[in-house]
């Protein structure tokens, strides 16, 4: 139970990665804030969690608006008393170049994978700060880290997040608040199928494309969730500023 006695927010938490975090700090004793777009998988997450004898609320909210983000926290200072991990989980990817994107899409990805991320620690950090304790992990990528193919948007959205991260930690540090991001590689999920749907490609094709790495397949949403337990325990208790790799070597021979 390495959780006991702490509450963890959870944006993107109705599927996939944010989904298996959410079940995983739950087993290991966290009350769990399941926050999503999608009020029948956020519900379902949360039921799920209860069945099984754990605490959690799901609670809608489009994390790209600020009177939402301080609505979520609220209301789980209210049921839970209080926020010891944040997981900045949410985010959308929008497969093009520079030429072929197009405004509204660049500000989408922006708002969902940076700004959104501004407006929960924005509301998280002096509950945090009054506790002299917590732990932020956003969810930054591989491409946060080297550029990609037709990802203009989502790679330069990614690589904002891995500086946000580090300067957080330094301003944040000395109030005992850890500030860290996961960049996992590609990782079996829903997002990553409409990629190939993006791109105009055959499904089967690009998944396994997308397996060619190290360890010759691809992420499971579980192992990235193991990755945010860590940094949300005191496992990582001398972690922060890190931009944790978790993608079975496919940045290995970027240099």
């Amino acid at each position: 139970m390495r959780l006991q006695g702490k509450t963890a927010v959870i944006t993107g938490g109705g599927g996939g990665i944010g989904r298996a975090t959410a079940l995983l700090f739950a087993r290991e004793g966290a009350a769990v804030s399941v926050v999503d777009m999608n009020r029948e998988s956020g519900h379902e997450v949360a039921r799920e969690i209860s069945d099984f004898g754990g605490r959690a609320s799901f609670e809608y909210a489009d994390v790209t608006l600020a009177a939402d983000c301080r609505r979520v926290v609220e209301r789980t200072v209210q049921e839970f008393g209080g926020v010891d991990a944040l997981f900045n989980n949410a985010g959308i990817i929008r497969r093009a170049s520079v030429i072929e994107i197009s405004e509204e899409d660049w500000d989408a990805v922006m708002a969902v994978n940076v700004k959104s991320i501004f407006f929960m620690c924005r509301e998280v950090i002096p509950i945090m700060a009054k506790a002299n304790r917590g732990s932020i992990i956003n969810m930054a990528s591989g491409w946060g880290l080297a550029g990609g193919a037709r990802a203009a948007a989502y790679c330069a959205s990614k690589g904002a997040v891995v500086l946000t991260t580090k300067a957080m930690a330094i301003d944040h540090g000395p109030q005992n608040i850890r500030v860290n991001c996961l960049c996992p590689g590609d990782t079996n999920t829903a997002m990553l199928r409409s990629e190939a749907r993006q791109l105009g490609e055959a499904e089967d094709r690009f998944l396994c494309e997308s397996a060619r790495r190290p360890l010759g397949r691809m992420g499971k949403p579980e192992e990235i969730a193991e990755a945010a337990l860590y940094l949300a325990s005191d496992a990582s208790s001398f972690v922060t500023g890190a931009a944790l790799v978790v993608d079975g070597g496919g940045l290995a021979s970027s240099g």
